[in-house]
């Protein structure tokens, strides 16, 4: 049996009266779904916060309720917590440049010194 409600949000989630979602046993509590956000088409998505709820779909409803109501946004991911994998900062060395690949660090490179260097030369030569 389908649960029908006056609330056009429920009857879109199309929830089924004998399931067991949205119901906890004591000292359980909902997952954790981070949200990310799309403000305009082609833009990166954004993390903006998260939301608690039983399953994908009403944490997708939650977070549109949620972080949606009052911006403009064409697309929302949720994703578990517990599914997003991180690094840990002992493991930063993993980012680090390698001595013999400093040409990839801009910071090696000393533009501004030549340009200064050359317009001296400039300067001294006229």
């Amino acid at each position: 049996m389908k649960i029908e409600s006056l609330d056009p949000r429920i009857n879109r989630a199309a929830l089924d009266a004998d399931s067991q979602d949205g119901i906890l046993q004591e000292m359980d509590h909902f997952q954790t779904y981070e949200v990310f956000e799309q403000k305009k088409r082609g833009t990166h998505h954004v993390h903006v916060g998260s939301v608690h709820a039983p399953n994908s779909e009403l944490a997708m409803m939650f977070a549109k309720e949620q972080y949606t109501r009052r911006g403009a946004c064409v697309n929302l991911w949720v994703v578990k917590t517990s599914e997003i994998f991180v690094t840990q900062y002992e493991d930063s060395d993993i980012f680090e440049n390698t001595a013999s690949k400093l040409h990839r660090d801009p910071n090696s490179y000393k533009v501004m010194d030549r340009i200064k260097a050359f317009k001296e030369r400039q300067k001294n030569n006229a």
